[in-house]
């Protein structure tokens, strides 16, 4: 892998700028510039001594990349920005980057019932007057339900070990038929992790490809992203939950939900992306420029409102106003790592949060990377976060 040695909080070199492959050299969290330090501090304590994070944040021109503790403390091994998390639900932003791709390109459309895209009878049971499309499965409007049926009682023998590992696409595809649907598909938002990996699932057959091999093709190469991917590999971190180590964490049925890991260096990229569509660096060889660029604009799009907390939901991410400026964010977890990513666009700011263990709180690990980016943004009053 390329790297270049770039001081933290420096100004980002040409050669980061322009090749999507050159990375920025990760520095220890206590190396950090004063002000992002006192950001990311009440971070740490999220972490128990075994486990470990790392921080990717974009402000302006300025890259970094930092981190702290271990990727498996029993090996003595620290973490790095080459280090591979489990994304959790982030997961699913790139789903809906593929969506609207796919769209961008003519091969599917918004609108399209999912049944056009599934095997004959194993739609779920739903009114066809009104039935599912691609974007309520994006936008979490389908009426599904969080899980899939069976899973549960799949995962519940290996809860401690590898819980999702056994159950498949096939299992998915047999349970679909009995999967009640609540509500009218549309009229309301009920998050879904059954919903964003029947994306995936439909994505993928509506290609006639692998969902790995096809984000792989159109959204990781394109954008640089070397060490994104479903399956493990080199530098893979040891997840922790209460100090005890975990195996990785496997979902074959859903991939398009949470199956995805990454690095400190591919997520700075992946914000990069996000911030500065016009002028993210997308090879032509790949033939993926034109319509990646429409759909970097589109997932960012807002479609529809949660009623109680005024979050408005795009395709996968989540959208909120702070001092009139839109913030996009996104958060996930896995038996044994937290993600956090957010930016904002018109302040040019992007912060990505990743831990090997399961926070005590989870919601106070995404609490605390919100007020993070909220910090990075401008002024921000204590103990505000947008979470909801």
């Amino acid at each position: 892998m390329a790297t270049s040695a770039v001081v933290v909080g420096a100004v980002v070199t040409a050669a980061v700028a322009a090749d999507p492959a050159a990375v920025v050299a990760a520095e220890p969290c206590d190396e950090l510039e004063p002000d992002l330090l006192r950001r990311l501090r009440p971070l740490f304590g999220t972490v128990p001594p075994s486990g470990g994070i790392t921080f990717a944040v974009i402000r302006g021109d300025r890259r970094t990349v930092a981190c702290r503790g271990y990727a498996d403390r029993a090996a003595d091994r620290p973490v790095r920005a080459d280090s591979r998390f489990g994304l959790g639900a982030v997961t699913e932003t790139f789903t809906a980057l593929l969506l609207a791709d796919m769209v961008a390109r003519g091969e599917v459309r918004y609108e399209d019932p999912i049944d056009r895209y599934l095997p004959a009878g194993l739609a779920p049971g739903y009114p066809h007057e009104r039935p599912i499309t691609l974007l309520h499965l994006a936008t979490h409007t389908s009426g599904l339900p969080r899980l899939p049926g069976g899973l549960a009682a799949s995962a519940a023998p290996r809860w401690f070990t590898d819980p999702y590992a056994t159950f498949s696409a096939a299992h998915l595809l047999r349970a679909l038929p009995r999967t009640p649907v609540r509500g009218t598909p549309g009229a309301q938002v009920r998050y879904s992790h059954l919903g964003t990996g029947l994306l995936g699932l439909v994505l993928a057959n509506a290609a006639g490809r692998r969902y790995q091999d096809l984000l792989t093709s159109r959204i990781c190469e394109p954008l640089g992203l070397i060490d994104t991917s479903c399956g493990t590999g080199p530098e893979e971190i040891t997840s922790y939950r209460r100090g005890r180590s975990l195996p990785s964490f496997r979902i074959p049925a859903l991939p398009g939900a949470a199956a995805l890991r990454s690095t400190a260096d591919d997520m700075l990229r992946y914000l990069q992306a996000h911030l500065a569509v016009d002028v993210v660096p997308i090879p032509e060889r790949t033939g993926a420029a034109a319509s990646l660029q429409v759909a970097l604009r589109d997932v960012c799009e807002p479609r529809v409102v949660r009623r109680r907390s005024g979050t408005r939901i795009c395709l996968a991410w989540n959208q909120r106003q702070h001092d009139g400026r839109e913030l996009h964010f996104q958060a996930g977890s896995t038996r044994g790592c937290s993600t956090f990513i957010g930016f904002g666009r018109a302040a040019q700011v992007g912060l990505v949060v990743m831990a090997n263990t399961q926070p005590c709180s989870r919601r106070k690990f995404t609490q605390l990377a919100q007020q993070a980016l909220l910090g990075l943004v401008g002024p921000v009053d204590a103990g505000e976060a947008f979470a909801g």
